[in-house]
């Protein structure tokens, strides 16, 4: 039975690895040094106050897929990264519609996650459940510590597999 199948992941990003089945016969896997944790992807899915100010205080840079452009302020995928910039985070903007918007808020847009040069500590979401989808494999592929749906949104299966990932989640918050 493979690790997915027994709900256990390896705390490693996509690093070169040595695999060694273990007694078990769940694989524990050598990188960098050190031998990983093993620990069940339930555990990447964040829902109370505690864990949710810790992953808020471990964040520093955020790419906020779906946000719209200054002209539609009133709307919460302006006003919530807006509020995040003037509260000292690092915004990058990935807007889905505004094809001619080249900043917002005077930072560079991006198009997609995978052309933002450096590390993402989180993917905060402003797109319909069902829309997350499509974003789910470039999420994957940018390997953001966390992943954030706002307000009304939630998307189990796409959170399950970010967990899965080892990327930690909140939902409809």
């Amino acid at each position: 039975m493979s690790h997915e199948e027994r709900g256990i992941i390896l705390t490693t990003k996509l690093l070169p690895t040595i695999g060694q089945r273990g007694r078990d016969g769940v694989f524990d896997y050598y990188a960098g040094g050190c031998y990983t944790t093993r620990m069940s992807w339930e555990e990447n899915l964040i829902t109370d106050t505690e864990q949710i100010g810790a992953l808020i205080r471990e964040t520093r840079r955020i790419a906020v897929l779906g946000i719209k452009t200054e002209a539609q302020l009133d709307q919460p995928s302006v006003y919530v990264p807006k509020y995040m910039f003037d509260a000292g985070f690092e915004i990058v903007p990935v807007p889905v519609y505004y094809p001619d918007v080249k900043e917002i808020f005077g930072l560079t847009v991006y198009r997609k996650l995978g052309e933002i040069p450096g590390e993402i500590d989180m993917v905060d979401v402003f797109r319909r459940s069902p829309d997350i989808r499509g974003h789910i494999e470039e999420i994957i592929e940018k390997r953001p510590k966390s992943v954030w749906f706002q307000s009304g949104i939630r998307n189990d299966a796409a959170a399950e597999i970010f967990a899965k990932a080892g990327i930690k989640v909140v939902q409809d918050r």
